[in-house]
């Protein structure tokens, strides 16, 4: 409670890195309900704008190096639930 947390994520690609990866990290809260998005990579990070994880998220990986990580910061229990990261980078998904 209170602390920041990294969420690791690693990938792999036959295909070279290009522009048209994008990630996605989607949560959807323990007491179940829709995924939302709440972080949007491609070419540049787009932490979400709106809903709770809003200015809370913070890009911490490395493309390059396979690296899709966050952190979100001041965390709260009602953060507790399932997070997970989607990476495509064309033609490999």
């Amino acid at each position: 409670i209170g602390e920041q947390v990294s969420l690791k994520c690693s990938f792999s690609s036959a295909a070279p890195i290009s522009e048209s990866l994008t990630l996605d990290w989607t949560y959807r809260p323990l007491s179940g309900g829709p995924m939302e998005t709440i972080f949007h990579y491609q070419s540049v990070a787009y932490p979400t704008t709106v809903g709770k994880f809003k200015d809370r998220i913070s890009w911490i990986g490395n493309i390059a190096k396979g690296d899709a990580s966050i952190a979100i910061h001041s965390l709260v229990m009602s953060d507790n639930g399932t997070f997970i990261c989607s990476v495509k980078n064309p033609p490999d998904v």
